[in-house]
């Protein structure tokens, strides 16, 4: 029988070859603190731990099982290399026996989170180094199920609908006469099926369930238990319990997606795993909240980004009922050696093999936004590598890849997997939130038979910074939360989206970022770093989406209101809302998620707000002011001026011509940059522009996901990051400027 101890502790070094050492617990990442703090300077590198290893049982094998060590790990013994492992989310194993034997009783382990061929290389998230999950020393019979399969237990459940089911189980020494035993247990506890066949390396082992109760989502996420034996002469050598689900489910390109037969429309989140002061270093607690949190906002779908998470959180989603999109950190930039291909393939590999049994999870995700570094024919091989070894580890789910905005809809990446979604943020990085609806429209128009979602879609929502006017980029609380309320409307009247993913449901770390006055951080959480906080769009969700009564009045952190700051504003599920001041009833909304009551009379000073849905009551105290509070307003935040220091100040824009035989605004990107004259145009402009624009070098950078976009349209995109009056000018400029 297999034991297992879990480490908790470690001597930790930042300079491997060093001899000061510190205790630290497991798991651990060193770069807690200096990977949410902004500057992008978080330390990325070798750092080291020494393990010790218990006292081992006679006649046993000995493994140590990695969870989670990023990006690479190397195991050393007395100074030999017993095992290393690229991928810094996937669990991984190293035989320790043969050095136990010789009596080696500690472990060295450089993890290095700064290698290179190993994705991801670039993102918009910090990339938390050390042994951030679980270590654990593993015992087993000589004879086991195959802990060396990919990091799995060796056994794959494949169970249909119709209650027929096949199990897969690898085994490792055994001896003729052993046998694989399985008994099938339902969710109520009674033995349904029973299975036996001889041991060998690969036993199939294939049976039926009659009239299964389904794995059905949020309703009933029925879970099986395939209870595995290998016994030899009656003796059990080996055991263990894998959790599965009988269901079903498809997608189609007009009515979205479907489980066990029945329409069943996804809505939901995308989660990081890192938390304020722990980075990924987090708890089963934690992980407990989490999925807590995001139950409570009424989410049936999951994405989650940008990597394999932990098993226990998998775990936690199947007994929940959540349908999960799992991916690999194959993202933003695509390398080209024959190492990082090979990287992208195992990644997959362990993604598929190590959460193939998870009934959750319908989806595998092959990439995201890896069109920011350009295409290529390496990049499109790649891609259709991945998704046929996806299909081929495993025929009976969906693959998918996030899509960067710019992706052109008819481009062969849109091709390569079973259903795509895109990242849009218009309405935030630029154009307006109104963009969203003719673009999914669009697509779906010109693109009649593929299944389309929307990947990421959010804003920033910086509690401190409020308005009563909320603008695209201030910042506050309420623009984030009336860019969610019309994105909702958006997906409302699209069925035909097969699932529709927040970012995020969690503020999280990207340690590069200084936006909204915070350093280091996303701000586009539903909920904040450190989980306190419900923003108020985590209750607009909750009005959407949540069959919990409740109401929640909005805007309790904007408590100064001067005259023309008083409308308040309510979220809930229940029909009708009564907003009482100070005890008194002001008015009464029927409708459904959001109930606007405008200019409510306040006395001067603290008021009392109390909105009231039958028995269901939530309050606020509002201060009411003679002036509004400049405290609410980020320093410096003029969005639609100073953007462009004063190099077209006075000029009148003339209706656009576009003369032919020159260059004008209508031209590509990638061909005005090639032509050293319009490129010099570009780059004086957007080096007036300052911070406020894009840069010639950000733009040159861009070139993968920019260069085929007519300038014009990049100035749309850009909204009011590049201010009015902008693009007549630039079109003056370029169409003086005639083409070779």
């Amino acid at each position: 029988m297999r034991d297992k101890t879990i480490l908790t502790s470690a001597l930790f070094a930042k300079q491997p070859e060093t001899d000061s050492w510190e205790t630290v617990s497991l798991p651990h990442t060193w770069n807690a603190l200096d990977g949410q703090d902004g500057g992008a300077d978080y330390y990325r590198g070798v750092c080291a731990y020494r393990l010790a290893l218990p006292e081992p049982k006679e006649g046993t094998r000995r493994y140590l099982q990695f969870e989670g060590a990023n990006h690479i790990a190397q195991v050393f013994a007395d100074g030999e290399l017993l095992g290393r492992h690229e991928g810094g989310f996937s669990t991984f194993r190293v035989d320790v026996t043969a050095a136990m034997e010789q009596g080696c009783r500690e472990v060295r382990v450089e993890v290095d989170n700064d290698a290179p061929d190993v994705y991801p290389q670039q993102a918009d998230f910090t990339f938390f180094g050390g042994l951030y999950r679980a270590v654990t020393y593993i015992e087993v019979d000589k004879t086991h199920f195959d802990l060396a399969k990919s990091g799995t237990d060796g056994v794959f459940v494949t169970p249909a609908a119709d209650g027929a089911l096949r199990v897969d189980a690898f085994t490792a020494g055994a001896r003729k006469g052993d046998e694989v035993v399985c008994t099938v247990v339902a969710p109520d506890g009674g033995e349904v099926c029973a299975l036996r066949a001889k041991a060998a390396a690969h036993t199939v082992l294939e049976g039926k369930v009659e009239a299964p109760r389904l794995w059905d989502g949020l309703a009933d996420p029925a879970l099986y238990t395939a209870k595995l034996a290998l016994v030899r002469g009656g003796e059990t050598l080996d055991a263990l319990d894998v959790e599965f689900g009988f269901r079903s489910f498809l997608v189609d390109p007009d009515k979205g997606f479907f489980l066990n037969g029945r329409s069943y429309p996804l809505h939901g989140v995308s989660r990081h795993q890192d938390r304020l002061d722990k980075g990924w270093a987090i708890s089963r607690a934690d992980h407990e909240q989490d999925l807590a949190l995001i139950r409570e906002v009424g989410a049936n779908t999951i994405r989650l980004a940008h990597y394999q998470h932990d098993q226990y959180f998998y775990s936690l989603c199947d007994r929940a009922g959540m349908v999960l999109w799992a991916e690999i950190p194959f993202i933003s930039v695509f390398i080209e050696s024959k190492a990082a291909h090979d990287n992208t393939l195992s990644q997959m590999t362990e993604l598929v093999a190590q959460n193939y049994n998870h009934p959750s999870i319908c989806f595998w995700g092959i990439s995201n936004e890896i069109m920011i570094g350009g295409d290529s024919e390496a990049l499109v091989e790649n891609l259709k590598e991945l998704n046929a070894l996806a299909k081929k580890l495993d025929p009976s789910r969906l693959t998918t890849m996030a899509q960067v905005s710019m992706t052109p809809a008819d481009s062969e990446h849109n091709k390569i997997t079973d259903v795509v979604s895109y990242n849009h943020y218009f309405g935030w990085y630029g154009g307006d939130v109104a963009d969203n609806g003719p673009w999914l429209d669009n697509f779906h128009a010109e693109n009649p038979g593929r299944c389309l979602g929307v990947s990421e879609y959010g804003a920033e929502g910086v509690l401190k910074w409020h308005s009563a006017e909320p603008r695209v980029r201030d910042y506050s609380e309420e623009y984030q939360a009336l860019y969610h309320e019309k994105m909702l409307e958006t997906f409302a009247a699209r069925p035909y989206l097969w699932a529709t993913h927040v970012w995020n449901m969690f503020d999280f770390a990207a340690d590069a970022r200084d936006e909204g006055g915070v350093q280091g951080r996303n701000n586009k959480g539903l909920v904040t770093y450190d989980r306190a906080t419900r923003k108020d769009s985590f209750y607009l969700y909750k009005a959407w989406w949540s069959d919990e009564p409740f109401v929640h009045v909005a805007g309790r952190r904007f408590a100064d209101r001067a005259p023309g700051q008083r409308t308040v504003k309510v979220y809930s599920n229940q029909p009708e809302v009564v907003l009482f001041v100070n005890g008194e009833p002001v008015g009464a909304k029927k409708g459904a998620h959001v109930f606007v009551f405008e200019d409510v009379p306040m006395a001067m000073g603290e008021n009392t707000i109390c909105a009231r849905a039958g028995v269901l009551a939530d309050e606020i105290v509002l201060n009411a002011a003679a002036k509004p509070n400049p405290d609410y307003v980020l320093p410096d935040d003029e969005p639609d001026a100073g953007a462009v220091a004063n190099w077209f100040d006075g000029e009148k824009p003339a209706a656009p011509e576009y003369p032919e035989g020159f260059y004008s605004v209508k031209d590509k990107l990638k061909d005005l940059l090639a032509n050293p004259e319009t490129a010099a145009v570009l780059s004086a402009a957007f080096e007036q522009m300052g911070g406020g624009g894009m840069s010639a070098k950000s733009m040159k950078n861009m070139m993968g996901m920019l260069g085929a976009m007519p300038l014009e349209q990049i100035i749309k995109l850009a909204g009011k990051r590049i201010p009015a009056g902008a693009m007549a000018h630039l079109n003056g400029q370029l169409t003086k400027i005639k083409k070779d």
